[in-house]
C-alpha cells in the first residue's frame, strides 16, 4: 500500500485491538490484490439508545489504480453485529468479494452486455 491506512472510530473510543484487527485484514487483502494504492476505515457505534444492544457499522473504502471498492456495512437487524469484530470480519468479507469482481473486470473474465439498438 502507498499510503498508511486511516482508520477512525465515531462515536466510540479508540482501541488498539481493533485497529490490530485492521491491519491485519487489511495485509490480507494485500496479499490476495496488491495494487491497493490507499484504505480508509471507519469503525462507527451508533449513538442513539437500543434497547437491546449497540450495532456497529464499518465502511472501508478502498483506493485502486482504476477505481475504488466502496463497502458500507450497516447493521440493519443482524445483533451478530453488536460485536464490533464480527462487524469489521463481514465488511472485510465484503471489500474480498468486490475486489474478486473488480479483479474479473480488470482481467475481462465478465462479459459485457451489449447495449439494444
Amino acid at each position: 500500500m502507498q499510503v498508511k491506512p486511516q482508520i477512525t472510530f465515531r462515536n466510540m473510543e479508540p482501541s488498539e485491538a481493533l485497529e490490530t484487527a485492521v491491519h491485519e485484514k487489511l495485509a490480507k487483502l494485500e496479499e490476495y490484490y496488491d495494487q491497493i494504492t490507499a484504505c480508509r476505515v471507519t469503525i462507527e457505534e451508533p449513538h442513539r439508545r437500543h434497547h437491546q444492544g449497540k450495532l456497529y457499522s464499518v465502511h472501508i473504502s478502498i483506493s485502486l489504480p482504476q477505481g475504488d471498492v466502496v463497502v458500507s456495512h450497516d447493521p440493519q437487524d443482524n445483533h451478530a453485529h453488536e460485536d464490533a469484530y464480527v462487524a469489521l470480519r463481514d465488511a472485510f468479507n465484503a471489500a474480498y468479494r468486490q475486489l474478486e469482481d473488480y479483479q474479473r473486470r480488470q482481467r475481462g473474465d465478465v462479459k459485457e452486455h451489449s447495449q439494444p439498438k
